[in-house]
């Protein structure tokens, strides 16, 4: 049903009355509309924005199933509805071209069953009060949803509308459109995602200092709690016709305009709530100045899903890293995934095959519904050639990502491997197979370039893409196989593994380049790719035999945007390098970690044509909770799974991990040689624990007071505990039995000592008294093993302070070894991005100490005391003292050197460093 007729950005409302014999037993109800409704049984809210965004495939609806027994009762009901028609295209929503809501309810009762269905039986209206303005512009093309536009002046006559004593004797008959399953809706698809969470009306978190009177052009900011999707309310007294401009701090995010809300007020007293749901961290109300603001508050709402995952260490680094990348992730889910909250709301599948990997330790198993969801759309909206594309669903956009499409093949396995679901991946196997035909082989035995519609492989420079497609397509034929199997199209499995196998036998041979030490393309010239070297190791397609020099590509390039990064960082665990991929996550997060916002960022920098908030960056949460604390499903559905913590330089970690059988408690500490792990276990479920001995040469391993494990041999027993074995990295355990099990290894290994003398601070934390944590400076840079100041990877730098004389508190770094260790010789690399006015090294320490402190200690002694040490001109400069055996190297400094040219201030004197080298000399060669 609907009215006469309807246009973009319409709101319409319904309203009938319903008589029962009795309080219902049940009252199965089905909704489907086109777009948004709300739904008041009695005067009560319901439903808040029901409906999904069109369409399950590109010509049929989605339809909301609900009981509505609890809300009705014996006598007379009321029920309202009122609809939000978009009316257009966008990236996310697939317009009908109508106008119109289906509602069907079979209330039963002990007297007799009442069919309750949409028609002429209702009463219908356009709602006076919604109208569209262009004025200030509309959300940008890739948004469905039109602005709020309200003039409460035109709204008097619908007061109370949703109540039973309202008088709707005006109102006409609503249009009768059509039986269900007619166009242009189509068939109707039951809603396969919960019903969005919303909550009451809540306090802004600077409430108490909200204003009460209008300030004109001069907004009010209300201050959200964090980053939230939410619909704005105010109270206010005001004259007629003064204008409320609504929208948030994230209006402009990611370059262009998104959702905002005007409203026009009435005379007196009166509330409003925007039902455009808009995301940011604050709200900005422009009120008139003869505008009474009596109250104004929000209600949150989105995807109905719990945070039951969580991570946290003993480095608040790494803690805030996962809690932002966390909030990113909510706050990307609602009627599918996105990318974005703001600018896009769209279901880029790059994006989706990350989210998907990240709401596993993240959500409960409610959030797997949206993953369902996501995969049984892509497959819905293939081209008739076999073409797979996102977003979907989408009624402006069309083009096929090449190898987002491979991704989102793997991510299929992925999801079915966290799951256990079979029938959904097996389900869209058919499409699967249509889309992977399209790809051809080249004269190497790899795979052709596709370029699609949109040949695009990541944002950046330097992309080796050859690299990346057959990284991609290896991982997609590996999923092919899985999926024929569990589909039962197994005679497709040789075809699979013969064009899987040519790339395992020709990766390597054409694509090493042994001059580099990486892979490059032949006929590449740019910047060796991170990004291609991390998924071959990802992928499976690195022979361990490179491993090392992989290691040192992703230590020294960083071409990847945040998309990609989510696979530098698994390589990095996937080869057991996790002080290096710690490293690297502190060098490519910096900036958003001391970022005051909520969430993580498009790209490496904020603002400009990136969002502020998107989820393809969520690696490190992935990052943390499957390898750091080591959990991860080895048989679908967690049949089998297993617990192997790298906690590189942490010293401890706390991790929940959801999964579809309950959840997983990891707990670990390290101190010096001992070794503690706790780990709570699932039903019906084997664990494969490893406890961590980081190399020791004779470890021991006890649990419940038995030596379970010591001189390289299997001892007691515990009942349902098995030694399986050892390495360097761990010793085996498994178990099938439900519990909390603690380990504890004495004699563990201590970080290996560099070969040749190297350099024991690489990688290692770093702690300050008077560090300046910005994007490209912190006191982490002191160890990232890099020696130069770049743009983006400055080094080290103190705050400013007016004189050169800092000895009444002076300013110093420390580094942690990890362990006591033999040291002799400190080497520091300057500044080097600029100079002082008149040509020197800026910022180098002129009056300096160098101190130690072994394990355990609190106190520090002196190594040696440099006065007057002359500027280095921009070369390293090296430090030896008799030899010492400690955990800690602190550099003291009472002296500063010149300020650099940049300085804001010729009095601006600051400790200025590249890195911090620490070594001992008697072990060089």
């Amino acid at each position: 049903m609907g009215t006469e007729s309807s246009v973009a950005n319409q709101w319409t409302v319904y309203r009938r009355s319903v008589v029962l014999s009795g309080a219902p037993a049940s009252a199965r109800t089905r909704i489907a509309a086109d777009t948004k409704y709300w739904l008041w049984v009695n005067g009560t809210l319901v439903v808040f924005e029901g409906g999904l965004k069109r369409g399950p495939n590109p010509d049929d609806t989605y339809c909301d199933e609900i009981d509505l027994a609890p809300h009705l009762r014996a006598g007379t009901n009321q029920l309202a509805i009122q609809l939000w028609y978009f009316g257009k295209e966008g990236f996310s929503h697939k317009d009908s071209g109508r106008a119109g809501v289906l509602f069907e309810s079979a209330v039963a009762t002990q007297g007799d069953d009442v069919l309750v269905t949409s028609g002429t039986g209702w009463k219908a209206a356009v709602h006076p009060g919604y109208g569209a303005s262009s004025s200030g512009g509309q959300p940008n093309y890739r948004l469905p949803e039109s602005n709020v536009y309200y003039d409460a002046r035109k709204a008097a006559a619908l007061d109370g509308w949703t109540e039973a004593g309202y008088d709707d004797a005006a109102w006409s008959a609503a249009t009768d459109l059509g039986p269900a399953g007619g166009a242009p809706w189509n068939a109707l698809v039951p809603r396969p995602i919960p019903f969005f969470r919303h909550g009451g009306l809540h306090a802004y978190a600077n409430q108490s200092d909200l204003p009460t009177q209008g300030s004109g052009t001069t907004p009010i900011v209300a201050a959200l709690p964090s980053n939230l999707q939410v619909t704005p309310y105010l109270k206010v007294d005001a004259p007629a016709g003064a204008v409320i401009g609504i929208q948030t701090d994230h209006y402009r995010d990611g370059g262009a305009d998104n959702v905002r809300s005007t409203y026009i007020t009435t005379g007196g007293i009166q509330e409003f709530e925007s039902l455009g749901w808009m995301s940011g961290t604050s709200v900005h109300y422009t009120v008139p100045a003869d505008v009474k603001v009596l109250d104004l508050r929000y209600r949150e709402s989105g995807y109905d899903t719990d945070f039951a995952g969580s991570f946290s260490s003993d480095d608040a680094f790494f803690d805030t890293l996962w809690g932002k990348a966390a909030r990113t992730m909510y706050l990307n889910m609602r009627d599918t995934y996105f990318d974005c909250p703001t600018r896009e709301r769209a279901q880029w599948w790059g994006d989706v095959v990350n989210q998907l990997k990240e709401g596993f330790y993240t959500f409960d198993s409610r959030s797997h519904a949206l993953g369902r969801k996501a995969i049984r759309e892509l497959a819905a909206w293939q081209k008739p050639d076999g073409v797979l594309y996102s977003p979907v669903p989408a009624g402006n956009w069309n083009q096929e990502l090449s190898t987002q499409m491979l991704a989102s093949i793997w991510g299929f396995e992925t999801f079915h491997l966290y799951t256990g679901d079979e029938r959904t991946v097996a389900s869209v196997y058919p499409q699967i197979k249509k889309y992977l035909n399209l790809w051809s082989m080249d004269s190497d035995g790899l795979v052709a370039h596709r370029p699609g519609g949109w040949d695009w492989e990541d944002w950046g420079t330097n992309i080796d893409s050859r690299l990346l497609d057959n990284a991609w397509f290896h991982l997609a034929l590996g999923s092919a196989v899985t999926l024929a199997e569990l589909s039962g199209n197994t005679a497709d499995i040789p075809t699979w593994q013969a064009l899987r196998t040519s790339v395992e036998r020709n990766f390597d041979r054409v694509l090493w380049n042994e001059n580099s030490r990486a892979y490059r393309s032949p006929g590449y010239r740019g910047d060796t790719d991170d990004r291609g070297n991390a998924l071959a190791v990802v992928a499976g397609l690195a022979p361990s035999a490179r491993h090392d020099a992989i290691v040192e590509v992703l230590r020294n390039h960083t071409n990847a945007s945040p998309y990609l990064e989510f696979y530098v960082l698994e390589a990095l665990y996937l080869m057991r390098r996790p002080r290096v991929a710690e490293t690297r996550m502190r060098r490519r997060y910096a900036q958003q970690v001391a970022d005051p916002g909520y969430t993580l960022w498009e790209l490496w920098t904020k603002g400009g044509g990136g969002t502020d908030n998107h989820a393809w960056n969520g690696g490190p949460l992935y990052a943390l909770s499957a390898y750091a604390a080591g959990v991860r499903p080895t048989a679908p559905g967690y049949d089998t799974y297993e617990v192997l913590p790298q906690p590189g330089a942490l010293t401890r970690i706390s991790a929940v991990v959801p999964t579809v059988r309950g959840r997983v408690t990891v707990d670990l500490r390290r101190e010096e040689d001992r070794v503690e792990l706790s780990v709570l276990t699932l039903k019906a479920a084997t664990a494969r624990i490893g406890v961590p001995v980081f190399g020791g040469a004779d470890p021991a391993v006890t649990v419940r007071g038995r030596t379970v494990f010591s001189g390289g041999k299997v001892r007691a027993g515990v009942p349902g505990l098995r030694c399986t074995g050892h390495d360097a990295d761990y010793v085996y355990f498994e178990t099938d039995r439900p519990g909390s099990w603690q380990f504890t290894c004495t004699g563990a290994g201590l970080d290996p000592v560099p070969e040749g003398g190297g350099n024991l601070a690489l990688d290692r934390p770093v702690i300050s008294n008077d560090s300046l944590e910005t994007g490209e400076w912190s006191a982490f840079r002191l160890t990232n093993g890099s020696t130069r100041s770049t743009s983006g990877d400055r080094g080290y730098t103190s705050r400013e302070h007016t004189s050169p004389d800092v000895s009444a508190a002076p300013v110093w770094v420390e580094i942690d070894l990890g362990a006591d260790r033999d040291l002799g010789e400190v080497v520091l690399y300057p500044r080097t991005d600029t100079t002082t006015a008149d040509g020197l090294t800026p910022g180098y320490p002129v009056d300096f100490t160098l101190r130690t402190r072994p394990s355990g200690s609190t106190s520090t002694t002196v190594a040696r005391t440099v006065t007057g040490e002359p500027n280095p001109a921009g070369a390293k400069r090296s430090y030896t003292f008799d030899r010492v055996r400690a955990r800690y190297v602190r550099l003291e400094v009472t002296r500063l050197g010149p300020p650099a040219r940049d300085e804001a201030s010729a009095l601006y004197h600051r400790l200025q460093l590249a890195e911090m080298e620490i070594r001992d000399p008697r072990t060089e060669p």
